[in-house]
């Protein structure tokens, strides 16, 4: 039987992408946040696909959304709690996780400190520039660029020394913020983290 795609109606929330994994059943629901609306992120972005994709081959069934077009991170943790109800009322007897990217990446962190009760926050190009840290006892998986021009990796790992445990960060050598060149091992590194994460919990 194909995996279940559908474009669910969630109330206050636009356009939405749920998939299910391929093959087996969904063990972990996966709720996904793309880059910053008013710099064109979408929850079609290619980091964004490659993030759902890897989620997806370890078990997970996915939700993107697109946010509303807003500069304020507010309004984008709203817009994420709301998919995020509707996401574990479809799937109230599984774990959830929460991941991002770049914008979506400080989204679901402050949602995910602010609400304890994912099994581990995934995020990939967390920018450094934009405003102050969360800091919560969640497990915490950061994906990072070598070259990112939005968290300079010295600036990321003083950044990084203020999480609390536990935390993980991986680099991925690539040539900007996009993960430019590496796409692949970025979905590589995904899987291999997520699958990690929930051996260990």
């Amino acid at each position: 039987m194909a995996r279940r795609i559908e474009s669910p109606e969630i109330p206050g929330i636009g356009e939405t992408l749920l998939e299910e994994p391929d093959p087996g059943p969904p063990m972990l629901a996966a709720l996904v946040c793309h880059p910053h609306p008013l710099f064109g992120g979408t929850m079609h972005n290619k980091v964004v696909y490659r993030m759902a994709r890897g989620l997806r081959q370890t078990g997970a069934v996915v939700l993107r959304f697109n946010f509303r077009k807003t500069g304020d991170i507010s309004e984008g943790v709203e817009d994420a709690a709301a998919s995020l109800a509707w996401l574990r009322a479809r799937y109230p007897d599984l774990p959830y996780a929460l991941a991002g990217f770049s914008f979506g990446a400080r989204v679901i962190t402050r949602l995910g400190c602010e609400n304890p009760g994912a099994r581990f926050l995934l995020t990939a190009g967390y920018p450094t520039r934009w405003g102050t840290q969360e800091s919560c006892p969640s497990a915490k998986i950061f994906i990072q660029s070598t070259n990112d021009q939005y968290a300079p990796r010295s600036e990321f790992e003083t950044m990084y020394a203020g999480f609390a445990e536990p935390k993980r960060v991986r680099w991925i050598e690539a040539r900007d913020h996009f993960f430019d060149g590496a796409l692949e091992a970025f979905e590589e590194a995904v899987g291999s983290e997520v699958g990690s994460a929930v051996n260990r919990a």
